[in-house]
């Protein structure tokens, strides 16, 4: 399933594969080095790619309109689910820019990478709202990874994901 996401993306790269190109083998570039100047020499570079690769805005809304609906069923307050799926999101487009300027590949695995900010961050925004601790924190982190990564393979098989990691 190709979406305007991933055309988008491999449109960026074609783009960055014609700059590198074109940039020719300098060893420096303003004083820099060509590896510095090009991933962190201009620091919003990928990031619109990177904001694409949250699969697009409806995705992310609907992310955190779904977690905001369930918290309910939960017990839990409806701005507990918005926190969560607007951290869950925040954190998938800061994996993916991050991975963008260290040159991977849209939709590349970098194990745990991937899992841990997706995490973390709705965790952190909640810490105080649930009175989690650094443990608590740990914890939950460690579940969601080790549960996305063994269950990835089997969404894949289900049409859910595109990949199976």
């Amino acid at each position: 399933m190709v979406s305007n996401a991933a055309a988008f993306d491999r449109e960026v790269d074609r783009l960055d594969e014609r700059r590198d190109r074109d940039a020719g083998s300098a060893e420096k570039i303003d004083g820099k080095s060509a590896f510095a100047a090009d991933r962190w020499g201009h620091p919003l570079r990928g990031w619109t790619a990177a904001a694409r690769s949250v699969k697009d805005d409806s995705g992310a809304l609907v992310s955190v309109a779904l977690t905001t609906a369930a918290a309910p069923l939960l017990g839990l307050d409806a701005a507990i689910g918005a926190l969560v799926g607007a951290g869950a999101m925040l954190g998938d487009l800061l994996s993916s820019f991050v991975k963008r300027r260290l040159g991977f590949a849209p939709s590349s695995r970098l194990t745990g990478f991937d899992q841990i900010p997706e995490s973390l961050l709705p965790l952190l925004a909640c810490r105080e709202p649930l009175s989690l601790s650094a443990i608590d924190i740990l914890v939950g982190v460690g579940v969601f990874s080790v549960g996305a990564i063994a269950l990835s393979p089997i969404f894949h098989r289900a049409g859910i994901r595109d990949t199976p990691f």
